[in-house]
């Protein structure tokens, strides 16, 4: 009996993880891409922090739709913020090595790139921001690349995971229709949740 209800339990999160993986392909695809990331890995980051957080009652599809279509205006706002900015990084690379030479050139990339990595590190701590804290949108985006500028060991921690589960995905690639979205969000929401609680821990002995 023990061991069919331990089966059991491992079916229904297996069901899980590739439910709310497929969700974040769909909904994504749906939103001709661009339209879809944003709202969809906020939907995510959602449902990932609420399994972390012990609910895991939590209905994927209902839940994943309404996140979906209720901050898809907000969040797709602040995602062509961080895109703008992205677009001005990419011109600045191509103009730096292409049309200018020598060492202020190549010590001009080197900088435009770090700023390129910090973004992206902005983004992916942007989603974990902005399923747990209220914030105004300037906050959000003024928060991200703060805690992307600050956080060197969550970053590290981070960068672990996602080399695991990169390397589990390029050696078995039938995973990424299953886990390609949900596993890194989950990685990423766990350590992000272990920052923001010691952050909590630390303002509320001020």
């Amino acid at each position: 009996m023990q061991k069919g209800h331990w089966m059991v339990g491992i079916c229904e999160w297996i069901w899980r993880v590739v439910s709310v993986n497929l969700c974040w392909i769909v909904f994504t695809v749906l939103g001709l891409g661009i339209f879809g990331f944003f709202p969809s890995s906020v939907a995510l980051f959602t449902i990932v922090r609420k399994w972390i957080k012990k609910d895991t009652d939590t209905p994927v599809w209902k839940t994943f739709k309404n996140v979906y279509f209720k901050e898809w205006k907000r969040s797709n706002g602040l995602g062509f913020v961080f895109f703008g900015i992205g677009l001005f990084l990419f011109v600045d690379i191509r103009i730096a090595e292409g049309m200018m030479s020598g060492v202020f050139s190549n010590f001009l990339s080197v900088i435009l790139y770090f700023l390129a990595f910090l973004l992206l590190l902005s983004v992916g701590y942007f989603f974990a921001i902005y399923v747990h804290f209220e914030l105004t949108n300037k906050e959000y985006v003024k928060q991200s690349f703060l805690f992307a500028v600050t956080s060197l060991p969550s970053t590290l921690w981070m960068g672990a995971g996602f080399f695991v589960i990169g390397y589990l995905i390029n050696q078995l690639p039938g995973l990424i229709p299953f886990i390609s979205a949900v596993a890194p969000a989950y990685w990423m929401m766990r350590v992000c949740l272990n920052r923001f609680n010691h952050l909590e821990k630390r303002a509320a002995l001020i």
